[in-house]
């Protein structure tokens, strides 16, 4: 089971409802504002997250750049992202991206905890 969660969300009220939820289901959460923000984070954390849930439009640095970045640091590229966005085309997204899982935002709150299960 997944135990430690890295929510990266612009959205202060989307991101701390998140936070709340998963730590109610007994998750550890950290969450960042936006992709630079998560990887200063993910560069200096001694306990790194199973899981990172992802926003791919955010100011600063998206989503996209955010992935780029992480996979291209090495204790860094293995953790498994799902994404969540308002977008559209998410499988696409997904592919691209080598993500394990995407939802549409607003997210069904079930769907995510059900994927977060087994992701890691």
């Amino acid at each position: 089971m997944t135990e430690k969660i890295l929510i990266v969300e612009d959205d202060r009220d989307i991101r701390k409802n998140l936070a709340r939820l998963l730590e109610s289901e007994g998750y550890e959460v950290a969450s960042a504002e936006n992709g630079q923000v998560a990887l200063d984070y993910l560069k200096r954390a001694t306990k790194l997250p199973d899981v990172i849930l992802l926003d791919l439009m955010m100011p600063i640095m998206d989503g996209f750049q955010f992935r780029e970045q992480q996979e291209s640091v090495g204790r860094l590229s293995s953790i498994p992202v799902v994404i969540m966005t308002a977008g559209g085309n998410i499988e696409e997204k997904k592919i691209a991206l080598g993500a394990r899982a995407a939802f549409k935002k607003p997210a069904d709150v079930e769907s995510i905890l059900e994927t977060l299960k087994h992701i890691a």
